[in-house]
């Protein structure tokens, strides 16, 4: 695991890389592969840890996961049993994947166990979505010193679930839950997002019967039995776009291979209104800085189709560039603007704000949360050591790295695995001026 590099910034990104599977659609796909009663194949798999992290947790619980080098894993869930609550809890690390094994297990086994997963507390909004849904399906759920337990000793029946808010998680927690679920389920409130869509395609292959209709409301009627699938999974636009903005913070030029339009087509309107070029072909898209100014904007992220909330970090190191003022207006997630602390460090003028800045007041108006932000352009960015606090926020940094003039040391790089697979054999690729360090 690479834990830190040294960073020589001001070279434009040119070149060409390829981005596979989506972090936010395989570990579930492979989760799904519970329900079946025959094998699944999985293609297009990335090699990142989220996917190592849910192949050891499923292979605890009996199923033979076997990959074959080239991106396609074989999952056979014929020998499902149940795994020692200290194995989950020693596997999950910060994963909050065993919360979706819980509707799948529940089916096979009767029973599950969601570990405390990085310190969450029950009453988190994120677990209570869950918990809620399984007590709706008729789980029982039981607070342990270790973790959380369900049992549905008679099954799980189908029920209608209205969301609060239109929760990525809770919808794939309501699809896994029910398609094998007695009766029939409705779905009001529901996600929609292309990982969404994509899972409910495996879900039909294997047999269930799905419907989504208007107005986020989703039908599913339970089966007895469902089979393996085979599928491939969709390109991970979130890392594509990354990608995109990094084009836009260097002054280079990157050929996304894998890229899909009909996934990204909001980001990519919002590229093209910076000023950056797009060349969208058939087997990926190029993402070009123009080679001026780019142009200020105002971004508000939403629920898809809205502009995802995991573009916006990697989007506001390139409106640091923007000649102009852009404001960005958070509304998914109360608190993802920490990560500006470091681009205010390396020069970058941005103001935070608690009130709503975008055209539509939000569910944090009222709250204390920052949510908001003014990004004043452009600012060449400085050097400047960094140590990584998140996922997303991480690969903004490195972007920011990447972009500024002078040498920075980025730590604690080994999070960024977790969702862009070989990302410094893509940055060799892309001819970035960088070195393997020790932290």
């Amino acid at each position: 695991m690479t834990s830190a590099l040294q960073i020589t910034g001001g070279v434009p990104l040119e070149g060409t890389i390829e981005v596979r599977g989506a972090k936010n659609f395989v570990p579930k796909a492979m989760v799904a592969a519970l329900l079946g009663s025959t094998p699944s194949v999985l293609q297009n798999v990335p090699e990142i840890k989220d996917v190592k992290v849910v192949t050891d947790l499923v292979a605890l619980h009996g199923v033979e996961v076997n990959n074959d080098g080239q991106g396609a894993l074989t999952l056979d869930p014929s020998n499902v049993t149940r795994a020692r609550y200290a194995d989950i809890d020693a596997h999950a690390g910060d994963s909050r994947i065993p919360i979706l094994l819980c509707g799948p297990l529940l089916h096979t086994l009767g029973e599950a166990f969601i570990p405390d997963l990085g310190g969450c507390k029950i009453g988190d909004r994120p677990i209570n979505y869950h918990l809620d849904v399984l007590r709706n399906f008729g789980a029982k759920v039981e607070k342990l010193e270790s973790g959380i337990k369900m049992s549905a000793p008679n099954g799980l029946h189908g029920a209608k679930v209205e969301l609060p808010y239109p929760s990525v998680g809770a919808t794939e927690q309501v699809l896994l839950s029910a398609t094998r679920a007695r009766g029939r389920t409705e779905l009001r409130g529901a996600a929609t997002e292309p990982e969404i869509m994509n899972l409910i395609a495996v879900l039909q292959k294997m047999g269930a019967i799905i419907t989504v209709q208007t107005d986020r409301v989703i039908h599913i009627e339970g089966v007895e039995e469902l089979k393996g699938y085979n599928h491939r999974a969709m390109c991970d636009r979130i890392e594509a776009a990354s990608w995109g903005s990094a084009a836009l913070v260097t002054g280079g030029s990157i050929f996304v291979k894998g890229a899909t339009q009909s996934d990204m087509m909001t980001f990519l309107n919002v590229f093209r209104k910076t000023g950056g070029d797009l060349d969208i072909r058939d087997d990926g898209i190029q993402f070009s800085h123009p080679g001026g100014s780019l142009n200020p904007l105002v971004v508000e992220t939403d629920v898809h189709p809205g502009f995802m909330t995991d573009w916006q970090q990697p989007l506001v190191v390139a409106l640091t560039q923007a000649d102009g003022v852009s404001i960005v207006h958070e509304t998914v997630y109360e608190n993802r603007f920490g990560f500006t602390r470091a681009l205010k460090g390396m020069g970058a003028n941005i103001q935070l704000h608690r009130d709503c800045l975008g055209s539509t007041p939000c569910r944090f108006g009222q709250s204390n949360f920052v949510h908001s932000a003014i990004i004043s352009g452009r600012t060449p960015l400085k050097a400047k050591d960094i140590h990584v606090p998140d996922l997303r926020g991480g690969f903004s940094h490195l972007i920011a790295a990447l972009g500024a003039e002078g040498r920075s040391k980025v730590t604690g790089v080994e999070l960024i695995q977790r969702g862009y697979e070989r990302f410094t054999s893509k940055l060799e690729a892309l001819g970035a001026n960088f070195d393997v360090v020790d932290a």
